[in-house]
């Protein structure tokens, strides 16, 4: 029993802090889409559950019970499995790195046990973001994170993701909010006739965690204005709680030479340009 799995990272286009449930859980309305940067995970036969963590983002990284990737398995109930993580995107870097490999698990397992999924309520203790990873398409997503639409078809563009290397804890930038009930997206989203539709109506959207997050993490403001400054760049954003933000591209060649300006004036970032995957199954 082997298999591997895709975990695209996760981009919140735009991200509404909309209001504050009584157990303190934040009201998002949010436009998610996915990247062709990702992890992967892969599964193969062993003695109990095990998992060993490679890749260049792995380091620092524990491969205790407590990974998300071992949680996810032992909700599908795996057995006599070795896991492996090829980590990529960073940690704690607002674009779902551990949300989309538990995914990622749940989707391989099944994949390959034929077991269906676990019930929603159950897949919703692994985290807020696991149910839009496990479909890894775009979509509006709204509550906590279990109320998902699909959204029309969205143009071709391309991203280019940037971390400065920093982890930010959510909790503070959540407490570093001045309102927590801000408007939400308009009723309708889309659809877009083309790319500089759709890039012309994000603009108009909001992430109202990233001043909060400038605030915590300074630096964020600093990778902001350096792909504000790359040419092509059509709009620069957090992504998340942060620290990674993305630049949007018209496609991808305009993107790698983003990429590689911000390279050679910033060696020390995390940096990737990737297509966004619009389209109706983004981890295909």
């Amino acid at each position: 029993m082997t298999g591997a799995e895709h975990a695209p990272a996760k981009v919140n286009l735009c991200l509404h802090v909309t209001g504050r449930r009584d157990d303190g859980y934040h009201l998002l309305d949010s436009i998610v889409v996915f990247a062709g940067v990702g992890d992967t995970v892969s599964a193969r036969a062993g003695k109990g559950l095990s998992l060993a963590i490679t890749g260049p983002q792995g380091p620092g990284l524990e491969a205790g019970d407590d990974n998300l990737v071992l949680r996810a398995a032992r909700l599908m109930g795996a057995r006599d499995l070795a896991f492996t993580l090829d980590k990529h995107l960073p940690q704690a870097a607002g674009i779902g790195g551990g949300s989309a490999d538990a995914a990622a698990t749940l989707r391989l397992l099944s994949r390959i046990t034929g077991e269906g999924l676990p019930d929603p309520a159950a897949i919703a203790t692994l985290g807020a973001d696991i149910p839009v990873c496990l479909s890894s398409r775009p979509a509006r997503m709204r509550g906590v994170g279990e109320v998902l639409d699909p959204l029309p078809p969205l143009p071709p563009f391309a991203m280019v993701l940037v971390n400065p290397g920093v982890a930010v804890p959510t909790a503070p930038v959540f407490q570093a909010l001045a309102r927590r009930d801000m408007p939400p997206l308009p009723d309708t989203c889309g659809p877009w006739p083309d790319t500089a539709a759709f890039f012309g109506w994000l603009r108009a959207q909001r992430n109202d965690l990233q001043a909060p997050a400038c605030a915590v993490a300074p630096v964020i403001t600093l990778v902001l204005q350096a792909l504000e400054a790359t040419t092509g760049c059509a709009l620069a954003r957090m992504s998340g709680s942060g620290a990674t933000c993305f630049g949007l591209f018209p496609d991808m060649e305009a993107a790698r030479a983003a990429e590689r300006a911000l390279r050679a004036a910033h060696p020390d970032w995390w940096i990737a340009a990737s297509p966004a995957l619009t389209g109706s199954s983004a981890g295909a």
